[in-house]
C-alpha cells in the first residue's frame, strides 16, 4: 500500500468508531430528529471584497448543511451523495473538527444557532462513541480537547464547566496511558506503544499550552513541553518541514515519504501556543521556516497539492488553514496571507455552483468531483473562515 493510501484509511481500515452497545441502544431511544434548517444566502457574491471573504465562508457552511446535514443521531453523512456504508463506522475526529467549523461559524455571524449547533455536535460526539468520553486514538481524543476547550470560551457558554472539566479529563487521560515511558512522545494508539506520530503529540501540545492558561496549573506545561521537546528532536527538520511519525513498522524509521499538510499546521499552531505562554519571538521564527517550507514544497501553484483522495486526508490542509490563520494573528507573513487568498479565490472559482452553495473536492485547481466527503468540505469551511477573518483585519 502506497504511503498516502495507508494514512487515508487507516483509520476505516482499523474499524474507529462503532458504536458500543450502549450507545446503539441511545441512538435508537433517541429516534429521528427534524434535520437542521437549511442556511439562506444569496448566490451573488458582494461587489466589496471586505464582504466577500465572510460570503464564501457562509456559502461553504450553507454547502455543509445542504449536502451533510442528516437527522440526529447521524447529524453528519460522511459522503455526498449519501452512502450507507460511509456512514456506518463513526469517525470521532471528524465529528471533533465539526464543532471546531461550527464554532467558527459563530465567531463570524453572532448567531445563537451556530453555537447551539456547536453544542449539540459535542452531546452527539459522546453518544455515538457509545456515551463515553475516551476512545482508542490518542490524536482523537486531543482533537476533542481542543474543540471543548473553544467551546468553553465562546460567547453564551458561560456558566457551562463541564466543557472545560471534560478537555481537562482528556488531557489527563493522554497523558496517563499515551506518554511513553520508552524515550518519551505521545503515542498514537491504545496497544500500539512502538508508534509515535505528529498528530498525537500536536494537539496534546497546543491544548496542553491552553489549559495551563486557563487553569493557571503547571502540569498542563510541563507536559506540553515535555512532548514538544520530543517532537522537535525527533520529527522536526532543521528546514522546519514536519514528518508524520516513527517506528511504525517497529524498524525505528521515520516516515519520510508521509509528506502531508496537517504535520506542518499542528506545529505552526504549536509555536503560536509557546510564543503566546512564554513570549519568546524566536517561536515564531520556528513557524515562519514550517510555513516557508510547505509553502515551497506541498502547493501546487496557487493551492495545495491534494494531500489525498478524502477520508482523513480530507481534513489535513484544513488544519494548516486552521492554525497559519493563528499565526497570523500574531505576526506577519504576506507570502502566507496571500496563498490563503489565492486558494480560496481558486476554490471558488472553480468549485461554486452558483446557487449559494459549494461542494468542495480535495483538488480547489479543478472542478469539484460528483462525489466527496465531509472532511474535504470541512477543510474548504476551515480554509473560508480564515479568510474571513483576514479580511476583517
Amino acid at each position: 500500500m502506497p504511503p498516502a493510501e495507508a494514512a487515508i484509511t487507516r483509520r476505516r481500515a482499523l474499524a474507529l468508531g462503532g458504536a458500543s452497545a450502549l450507545g446503539a441502544a441511545l441512538l435508537t431511544a433517541c429516534g429521528p430528529a427534524p434535520e437542521p434548517p437549511p442556511r439562506t444566502i444569496s448566490a451573488m457574491p458582494p461587489a466589496d471584497p471586505r464582504r466577500a471573504a465572510p460570503w464564501r465562508a457562509e456559502v461553504v457552511q450553507a454547502g455543509l448543511d445542504a449536502y451533510f446535514g442528516a437527522p440526529s443521531p447521524q447529524l453528519l453523512h460522511y459522503a455526498h451523495p449519501v452512502d450507507p456504508a460511509a456512514d456506518a463506522p463513526f469517525h470521532y475526529w471528524w465529528n471533533a473538527h465539526a464543532i471546531d467549523t461550527a464554532l467558527d461559524a459563530a465567531e463570524r455571524t453572532g448567531d445563537p444557532a451556530d453555537l447551539d449547533r456547536a453544542q449539540e455536535l459535542r452531546r452527539n460526539l459522546t453518544l455515538r462513541n457509545g456515551d463515553e468520553l475516551f476512545n482508542d486514538f490518542f490524536d482523537d481524543m486531543g482533537w476533542f480537547a481542543l474543540a471543548l476547550l473553544r467551546l468553553a470560551n465562546a460567547t453564551g457558554a458561560a456558566g457551562d464547566e463541564s466543557a472545560l472539566e471534560d478537555a481537562i479529563r482528556l488531557h489527563d487521560h493522554i497523558w496517563d496511558l499515551g506518554w511513553s515511558r520508552q524515550g518519551g512522545g505521545i503515542v498514537w494508539e491504545k496497544g500500539q506503544y512502538h508508534y509515535k506520530n505528529t498528530p498525537a503529540n500536536g494537539p496534546f501540545v497546543i491544548a496542553g499550552h491552553r489549559l495551563h492558561r486557563a487553569t493557571g496549573e503547571s502540569r498542563f506545561l510541563e507536559r506540553a513541553r515535555a512532548s514538544l521537546q520530543w517532537w522537535e528532536e525527533t520529527l522536526v527538520e532543521p528546514s522546519g518541514f514536519v514528518h508524520d511519525g516513527i517506528n511504525r513498522n517497529r524498524d525505528g524509521a521515520i516516515d519520510t515519504d508521509w509528506r502531508f499538510t496537517y504535520n506542518q499546521g499542528l506545529y505552526i499552531g504549536a509555536c503560536v501556543e509557546e510564543f503566546r505562554t512564554g513570549g519568546d519571538p524566536a517561536r515564531l521564527e520556528r513557524a515562519a521556516l514550517t510555513i516557508d517550507v510547505s509553502l515551497a514544497e506541498l502547493t501546487n501553484g496557487p493551492v495545495f497539492a491534494p494531500d489525498g483522495d478524502g477520508g482523513d486526508a480530507g481534513l489535513f490542509a484544513g488544519i494548516f488553514y486552521r492554525y497559519a490563520g493563528q499565526f497570523l494573528a500574531e505576526a506577519e507573513h504576506p507570502a502566507l496571507r496571500e496563498f490563503i487568498t489565492t486558494s480560496t479565490d481558486a476554490l471558488f472559482e472553480n468549485q461554486y455552483r452558483g446557487d449559494g452553495t459549494l461542494l468542495a473536492g480535495d483538488d480547489w485547481s479543478a472542478p469539484a468531483p460528483a462525489s466527496t466527503d465531509l472532511s474535504t468540505q470541512l477543510t474548504a469551511a476551515m480554509a473560508t473562515e480564515v479568510a474571513a477573518v483576514l479580511a476583517r483585519a
